[in-house]
This record gives C-alpha cells, structure tokens and sequence, in this order.
C-alpha cells in the first residue's frame, strides 16, 4: 500500500502499480464469481471483470427486462446466465449489486446458497450497517467485503473501455478465511477502479447517502432549479438560462475542475468571473451549510434509510418513480436541455432536421 498525503492527512491506498491486474487474476484463479444483478451496478463490473480475464458469471430473474439486458451483452443463459439462486450457488464470490429494496427481498436465497469460504461482496453499505432494519445479518464463516466505484455503473463501463479507471472505496465487514484485504483487493482492480481508498460500511453509507442527496444530485438539480427560474422570471430565455445554468458548467468548466482542481479552473476564467466566485462562495457554503448537517444527521439517524426502504419496498413504488422523473424530464429546463444537447456539434441533431425539411 502506498501513503499519500490528502490535503494534510496522510491516507494508504492501494494502486494499479502495487497490486496490478496479473496479481489480481493470480489471486482469483480458482474463484467463480457471480455478480447478481444486471441493474445499476451489475452490468458494468461483470463486464469489466469479464474483459479483465476473470471467471464471471450474472444472476438476474428470467423474463425480466434486465435479464434480456444480460443476454444482449453476451451472457449466455445456462453457460454464464443463471436464475439468481443457481449463480449464488455456483459462486465463491457473490457480488450482491441488487438495489437496497431487492438485496432485502432476497436475501434469504442468497443467505441459504452461502457455503463457508464464499465471500459476500457489496458496493454500497446500506444493508449491513442497517442490518437491523434490513434483515441482511451474514454467517459467520463468510468474508463480507465492499467495493464501492465512486460513480454509476455506467460511468465505469465508460471509463474502463477509455483505458481510465474511477476511484472505488473498499472495507472489510468480516474475515472469516483470512484472505478477506486479498479478495477485495483484487476485486476492486478487477472491476476497473483508478485506486482504492479505506473506508468502513458505515462510513461508505453515509458519505454515500449524503452525497447522492447533496452536491451529486440532489443539491445540484435543486441549485440548477433555483438559477434557472431566477433567470427566467427576469426575462432571460430558456436558452440562455439553461446554457448559463447547465451547459457552461457540464461541458466547460467542471472538465478543467477535474484536471487541476477549483483553483485552476478559477484562474483560467475571466477576472470578472473570478472575483464574483471568490466573493459569493461563501455565501452560498453559509447558505447550505445547515441543510447539510441537517442530512447527515439523518442519515446517522437512520431515518433517511427507513424512508428509502418503506419507499422503494412498495408495490407502486415504479410507477410512483417514473411520475417523479417526469416531472422533471417534462420541466421546461430540462426540455430545454434536450434542444441544448441536440446542437451540440457532435450530435447536431435539430441541424439535420431543418435541412433534410428544405
């Protein structure tokens, strides 16, 4: 592991360099792993597993749209395409990357298909630091291991396939083979992460939750909402308030951000613009600040997770997804949005359209 210094705090992760793929593939020779779930996660880390040369093998329900997911990827339905008791039987790894609501639903399957030895893998904390409230309590004679890719499963497809990597958090919940920091280890290389940081299942939680209902999407879309409708109640056209609210930073600045930090994308705009950032961002940090504390305490309170599982456990709960997301998707700046991304030069679709009606 190598020690590197994060803002002050000295932190050990682990990278491609110290532990590359060869010693990956070494470690899990004799390894099958069944990844159950072809949903958010699934499809991307089979498949990047699959690509790296490890034995993988996917555990969906049949006649379901996932499972068709799988076959159009190439799983092959009795060869590397089971019903999800058969794949946790045959595994040594089960990789448990149904959603939150599904790994409750069935968890007594894949509980009674564990052998001692196997490891449970998880990528998110949710149902082991609230075991109490989910049901999901491991044997004993398992290792219980996490993985967590910083980002969709989508993105690290995308990335993989790009020769790039992103960045994972890996814990260890149990031990019970002794090989439990090897298999993680070689699990987080295999599925296509940049490096591996430390964490716990609880810490993974709620850094998680947190996140995901702060700056990565709930904060965000509430924050672009906000701008937006400002500048449309002062008479500034969806155009140009979605391009000022959306568009300039999606495809313009957040890539300099990500090369060289906040600083760096400050000093390569204009000086107009840096010294309006440098004088309200902490306006806006005192502004939100409680709201996220607010969050996190009930995140630490476990209510946040209650909801979601009362929420996502119902029988409507699709339905009741699929009206939220289009209220958003029929919102005039999202509307908008799509007219933006259309004329994008790459994907001129509205171009195309105009002159093929001449």
């Amino acid at each position: 592991m190598a020690t590197l210094n994060f803002g002050g705090v000295e932190e050990e992760v682990v990278t491609r360099d110290e532990f590359p793929l060869e010693k990956a593939l070494e470690t899990m020779k004799d390894e099958t792993i069944a990844v159950i779930g072809y949903g958010v996660q699934g499809p991307g880390q089979a498949l990047n597993l699959k690509d790296n040369g490890f034995n993988v093998i996917v555990g969906q329900r049949k006649n379901s749209s996932t499972w068709d997911k799988a076959v159009e990827d190439g799983w092959v339905p009795g060869e590397t395409l089971f019903e999800i008791e058969e794949a946790a039987q045959r595994g040594t790894v089960v990789q448990y990357l149904l959603s939150d609501a599904g790994q409750i639903a069935v968890w007594p399957t894949v509980k009674a298909a564990l052998n001692p030895g196997d490891a449970l893998y998880f990528s998110h904390g949710f149902g082991i630091t609230y075991k109490d409230r989910t049901g999901i309590i491991p044997p004993e004679n398992v290792d219980v291991i996490l993985v967590a890719p910083k980002g969709s499963g989508t993105s690290l497809r995308r990335m993989f396939l790009e020769g790039r990597g992103l960045n994972s958090s890996y814990a260890i919940f149990q031990d019970a083979t002794g090989r439990a920091k090897k298999r993680v280890t070689a699990l987080g290389i295999g599925v296509g992460s940049g490096y591996l940081f430390e964490t716990t299942f609880k810490s993974e939680v709620y850094s998680d939750l947190t996140g995901e209902r702060g700056t990565l999407m709930g904060a965000i879309q509430g924050i672009f909402a906000a701008q937006y409708e400002v500048l449309r109640s002062n008479g500034h056209s969806p155009s140009e308030a979605f391009n000022e609210t959306v568009e300039e930073l999606t495809q313009s600045l957040m890539p300099l951000v990500a090369e060289n930090g906040m600083d760096w994308m400050y000093a390569n705009c204009s000086t107009t613009a840096q010294r309006g950032a440098l004088d309200w961002w902490k306006k806006f940090r005192d502004a939100t600040k409680p709201v996220f504390e607010n969050l996190y305490d009930e995140v630490a309170a476990g209510r946040e997770a209650q909801r979601s599982i009362d929420s996502n456990s119902q029988s409507d709960y699709r339905a009741k997804l699929e009206e939220e997301l289009k209220e958003l998707r029929e919102s005039e700046m999202w509307k908008a949005g799509s007219t933006v991304r259309q004329l994008r030069p790459e994907n001129n679709k509205v171009e195309e359209e105009v002159v093929a009606g001449e």
